[in-house]
């Protein structure tokens, strides 16, 4: 079969096609047709070795994908052949709270991910699809869409009525925005491009704030909300975005930190007096466990989630996608369509 390997992680040019022998379903194990992969931002940090340490040259990048089931282990129960399925990727946290175990089997980083014609992945960890969600509503959920479930449903304790904040228009920030008006909540959102933020005000966002025309966002937002603030912060940024972050935030709210895509953070905490002049909670976001995924599995059914798909590519064209990706000029998901 073909499958893509990370090679020696120098750039997207590391990225190379190969053939790899036939995967076989091990006790306790599934093959998956794959149907379609998404990338996601760490994609591009694992192929230029920024990911922590380099990993083996022979890995199959990708956490996001989805397939159908077309072989089954030994002591498999609950998923059969035609099923369709998908998992999150750290593949062995099923229930409960995180611990960083969920590190030890993390798909597309220290075990083989979804970048593949064939992919072998423990039975326990699949979600099986209804009919009524499509492979392209399903491929992005497992990293992005999940981690967005995490800091709104898990952490923010989102209910109708409640304002979220979210950061930019990639991946996690467009599904925050998604999840949130499926609770009935007011979705604040920024960008840098007033393209971008038209698409986001046609998926329902109620505000939209340039950051580089109005730098101070933090303050923008405060008066399209009367003042109020944000009670549940989709926190990407990062270093270079946290201290607004809080100062846009309102009393008791819960600040979701997902990534740092404008820096790391260094130095003294940002806004500290706010943090508890306001009782803010700040928390770190690592994806979600199976449970969250089979929650957003039925509320995508339910609600017809349909996540923005910019642009797909060809299973040979991958190197393409991640160029894509890299350039920014996308809003919410970059897909590779594999099969089918």
């Amino acid at each position: 079969m073909k499958a893509f390997q990370i090679g020696d992680q120098t750039g997207i040019a590391s990225l190379t096609q190969v053939e790899r022998p036939v995967p076989v379903a091990g006790p306790g194990q599934a093959v998956l047709k794959v149907a379609a992969v998404c990338l996601n931002h760490r994609d591009l940090k694992i192929i230029s070795g920024g990911y922590g340490p380099r990993k083996p040259a022979e890995t199959t990048p990708c956490s996001d994908g989805v397939g159908e089931v077309i072989a089954v282990g030994e002591g498999v129960t609950g998923l059969a052949v035609g099923d369709r399925a998908l998992c999150g990727h750290f593949v062995t946290w099923l229930d409960g709270v995180f611990t960083p175990t969920a590190f030890s089997v993390d798909l597309g980083v220290n075990t083989n991910g979804w970048l593949a014609e064939q992919i072998v992945a423990p039975a326990a960890a699949l979600v099986k699809l209804p009919a009524s969600v499509s492979d392209a509503q399903a491929a992005p959920l497992p990293s992005a869409g999940l981690t967005a479930w995490n800091a709104l449903v898990e952490v923010g304790k989102i209910k109708a009525g409640d304002i979220v904040l979210a950061l930019g228009t990639g991946g996690v920030a467009i599904f925050a925005l998604q999840i949130a008006k499926m609770h009935g909540a007011k979705v604040v959102i920024t960008s840098s491009s007033d393209d971008k933020l038209a698409i986001a005000k046609s998926l329902g966002a109620d505000v939209t704030i340039n950051y580089a025309k109005r730098t101070d966002w933090a303050a923008a937002m405060l008066e399209e909300t009367g003042g109020q603030g944000a009670d549940i912060v989709v926190e990407t940024g990062g270093g270079a975005t946290l201290s607004q972050s809080v100062a846009a935030a309102a009393p008791n709210a819960r600040i979701a930190i997902i990534g740092s895509l404008s820096g790391s953070f260094g130095g003294d905490i940002p806004n500290f007096a706010s943090l508890i002049g306001k009782n803010i909670i700040i928390k770190g976001i690592a994806a979600g466990n199976r449970r969250m995924l089979a929650d957003l599995v039925r509320a995508a059914a339910q609600n017809g989630l349909t996540p923005p798909i910019d642009k797909v590519f060809a299973f040979e064209d991958a190197p393409a996608a991640y160029a894509y990706l890299q350039s920014g000029a996308h809003l919410g998901k970059v897909m590779v369509k594999v099969g089918g």
